[in-house]
């Protein structure tokens, strides 16, 4: 299916607004913050609430009709460097609408501050106070996009070989998932990517993974062992650098018998969802997650 009009304008302006490069980790950061305030209005019948999560900044982010039992963990991209709440407003309020279901974003501490383990640990601490607020693994999916997807995937590995319960399900946009970036996809990909660069990549694994070994699958989940991993769900565009991260994840979790669902879009960009309802794709990604959870997860 050809990709809207809508969509097709803001990835021009997107691959502009991504044109400038060697800023700053606090130049990023800031620019992150900028380009969120480019959103339709939010709607009222979402209701936003700060919360503390295990001393995490954190919000709640709560839909009308919500089903009271579940829950969604959203962990946010950003490369392990920058990403906020405020920068993550505009892909989930209209997730959680989309969903009718709450979601807990979070605020793990970043890079280069605070390097691996310190965003595994605040990841592991937000689950586990859910858990504690009485909600059953289960129940709680487990979302992330770009870095938060990766964040995901290693969330779930502590989890397992902790004997803790996991979660229902895990949803990955996107994921950067191989900071090793030794896939042929930062190649073919380098002239259809819209936002990223392989050499900013590198940059900003060297901060997040310190002197920790990047193929550590807590760091580079492509190189984990999915056996037990709850039901995946991946979304990613055909035109990334990070395609082939989103590929092999899949693919050596459905080797180890987890139910995956591999879902392979074109002409978008990465994380494409973050625009919110600027664009209908990321409604029809909403409408693809939805009907995974149904799916998936007990009634």
């Amino acid at each position: 299916m050809a990709s809207s009009l809508r969509s097709r304008f803001w990835r021009s302006v997107l691959r502009k607004i991504f044109m400038e490069t060697g800023l700053t980790i606090q130049a990023e950061r800031l620019r992150s913050i900028k380009n969120s305030t480019y959103h339709m209005p939010f709607p009222r019948s979402v209701r936003v609430e700060d919360l503390d999560v295990a001393g995490l900044q954190s919000v709640s982010i709560t839909p009308a009709g919500a089903d009271e039992k579940q829950v969604i963990l959203h962990l946010h991209g950003g490369g392990y460097v920058t990403g906020s709440i405020g920068a993550y407003l505009m892909l989930c309020i209209p997730m959680a609408k989309s969903l009718r279901t709450r979601i807990i974003l979070p605020e793990y501490r970043l890079a280069p501050e605070h390097p691996y383990p310190a965003a595994l640990d605040d990841a592991l601490k937000a689950y586990r106070w859910l858990l504690a607020q009485g909600y059953a693994g289960s129940s709680i999916i487990l979302s992330g996009d770009s870095a938060g997807g990766g964040l995901c995937l290693a969330t779930v590995q502590a989890l397992r070989d902790a004997g803790e319960p996991l979660p229902g399900a895990v949803l990955c946009m996107s994921p950067w998932a191989d900071l090793t970036h030794s896939s042929q996809s930062h190649k073919d990909n380098i002239q259809s990517e819209v936002l990223l660069r392989t050499d900013m990549l590198r940059l900003w694994a060297s901060y997040y993974a310190g002197t920790a070994d990047l193929k550590d699958p807590l760091i580079s989940p492509v190189f984990a062992d999915f056996k037990q991993f709850p039901p995946l769900l991946i979304l990613v565009d055909s035109g990334e650098i990070l395609f082939d991260d989103a590929r092999m994840v899949a693919e050596r979790a459905r080797a180890a018998g987890v139910d995956v669902t591999l879902s392979v879009w074109a002409g978008l960009w990465h994380v494409w969802p973050i625009v919110g309802d600027l664009v209908p794709e990321s409604g029809q990604a909403f409408d693809e997650m939805a009907r995974f959870l149904g799916r998936t997860l007990p009634r």
